[in-house]
Formats: structure tokens, sequence, C-alpha cells
């Protein structure tokens, strides 16, 4: 049975990639030029103000590298980092705990912050803006708010869904940069700087067929690493060239244009209801997926490579999803039922 390399339960398994992949320092990490630039400029200002950084929002499709930028600004910037996700800060007293215990200079990371509760996301206002936060001590006719002052904190945020943030939130971070895919040269260099690291023998021909099939994504390129590892182990002489690459990765579902199981399944959905205009509802109860993972993990991709078009009334396939899939195009009358 196939493994789908894409799959939300993959996805999560990828988080547990190897400490040791993740880089350090901006010298180390490979890609996103002009964000690394800008952090660095940010980060060596608030040094020399001696002030903690500005609150930083991250967004972009997963796999990128937000989650290992904000540790490589807490540790350029020699200082604790202290990571929590959104959906698990579900009231306000859950936050203060961890904003009481903050030091000076630290950094606060929240993971998935568009999925925090409204009222947890006020709260967080006036920490961010003020750095204090209102506590309300009894109930009943005794109840009164008492004000905490804060350490002056550094937050970080990460999303996949930035449309999701109210823009009251929004305009608390002064620093927002979004990630975008990685070239396959980028991809490159990543999957020979961790074949290293992890000792794999790996030919240039080998990390390209890598590089060129993994989205755009970091993590996605070092998770394939380590599946063709076991193949060239078992039948390749332990080294991962042309043909173990391949054959690795067609295990694995992956095309020569790094479309997976999944990515195909969504685009046959989408045909078979003419092209469209299909909602994400249908494609999610089609395909057995959760809708949320479809927008974050596939869809995102799919639009920006030319293969959906996303419209008020929902996922049109285009002519290069029907070609891909080898089937006669039919994209013209996805377009007559939009304009018509």
């Amino acid at each position: 049975m196939k493994e789908d390399i894409l799959s939300s339960t993959a996805v999560i398994d990828d988080k547990n990639l190897d400490v040791t992949l993740r880089p350090k320092r901006f010298s180390d990490f490979i890609g996103q030029d002009r964000i690394k630039d800008n952090l660095f400029i940010y980060i060596e200002a608030a040094r020399r103000r001696g002030e903690p950084l500005d609150h930083i929002l991250f967004s972009g499709p997963p796999g990128l590298g937000k989650t290992t930028l904000s540790q490589i600004i807490a540790s350029e910037n020699n200082t604790a980092i202290k990571t929590t996700s959104g959906p698990i800060l579900n009231k306000p007293g859950d936050l203060a705990g961890i904003l009481t215990n903050l030091q000076h200079g630290e950094i606060l990371f929240i993971d998935e912050i568009h999925r925090l509760n409204t009222t947890v996301e006020e709260y967080l206002y006036s920490a961010m803006e003020d750095f204090s936060i209102d506590i309300m001590i009894d109930q009943g006719p005794k109840a009164r708010s008492v004000k905490i002052n804060l350490p002056k904190f550094t937050l970080i945020g990460s999303t996949t869904r930035e449309g999701l943030l109210t823009a009251p939130f929004r305009a608390r971070f002064g620093v927002l940069e979004k990630l975008e895919f990685y070239p396959w040269t980028d991809l490159y260099k990543i999957v020979i700087n961790s074949a290293r690291i992890l000792s794999i023998q790996i030919s240039e021909t080998g990390a390209e067929i890598i590089a060129k099939r993994s989205r755009g994504t970091p993590r996605l390129a070092n998770r394939f690493l380590r599946r063709l590892r076991d193949v060239a182990q078992v039948r390749g002489n332990d080294v991962i060239n042309e043909e173990v690459a391949k054959m690795g990765l067609e295990m694995l579902g992956v095309d020569e244009n790094g479309l997976g199981d999944m990515d195909r399944k969504i685009l046959e959905t989408v045909i078979r209801y003419g092209g469209g205009p299909v909602g994400i509802k249908t494609i999610a109860v089609s395909v057995s997926e959760e809708e949320d993972t479809i927008e974050d993990v596939y869809e995102t991709f799919l639009i920006q490579k030319g293969y959906l078009d996303k419209t008020p009334r929902g996922r049109v396939a285009t002519k290069l999803a029907y070609e891909h899939l080898g089937l006669e195009s039919r994209a013209g009358v996805g377009l007559q039922k939009r304009l018509f």
C-alpha cells in the first residue's frame, strides 16, 4: 500500500524531523533571502536601541520554515523562546499564565495563531500594545479588575491562513512577512546539506529529482530524502542516485511535477463535476479529507502552479489539469459556466 506523502498524518509526522536538520543561524538558513535580510536589520536595529524586537507575523503554506525562522530569531537575539499553539489556548487564563512568566526580551511563539479563541485574541491586544493585562478577581458584586504589568516581550505568530486573522489583530504586528515556495535550486542545496548531516550518500541527479518534485517545500524535501534513504539501503547499494530517486518517488505516488495521489484525486473530483466550479465541502467529502487540510496543504500549490482556479462559486480545473491527467480539456466549459 502506497503511503500518501502529503496526507494530514504525514504532515504531522513531518514536524518530528530530526532537530539536527533545523538551521540555528541565518547564515545556515537556505532560501527566503529577502525575509532573512529584513529580519537581520530589524534584530540589529532593536539591539542597538536596547529594545525588544517588534511583534512579528509569519504567514505562508506549511513546511516553509516559519517555526525555524522564529527559533533562529531567538538564537540570533540570544534570548529564550516559549512555544505554544493557538488551538490549545482556550481561555484568557491559559494565556495569562504564559505571559506573566515571560522575562524581559523573551519571545512567545504561537503556532496556528489564526485558530486563537476570539476572547483570547482580544486579551492579547493590551499585552501586545501596552505590555499589560487585566485580570478579574472575585465574582459577582465583589468582582474587580486588576492590572498586571508585563515585561516587554516579542510575540511571533505563525499562520497558514492569514486571511482568517481579524484586522485589529493583524494591525498590532509591526513586522509581517509572507514565506513563498522555494525554487528547486534552493531545495537542491537543502537536500545536499541534509544528506550531509544525516550521512546519506546521494548523487547530484538524485538530489535534483528530489528538489524538483518537492513542491517548493523544504519539509517535504527532507521527508522525501529520509524515505529514499530507506529505498537506497534495500535496493540501491546505499546511494540515492537517479534510478533510486525515481523508483522511490514513484512508490510514494509522486509524479514528475510533484503531484501526489491526493492532488490527483482533487483534480479528478473537480473534473468529474464538469470541471467546476465545485465547492470545497464537496471536494472534501469526495476525497475523504478535511477542508482545512485541502486548503492549507494541497490547494495553495495547485493554484500557484496553475492546475486550479479559485472563484467565488468554487474551484475550477484548468486546461493544465486536464493535460496533466491525460484527459481532453473542457476548461472552456467551466469558463462558460462562470460567465453565464
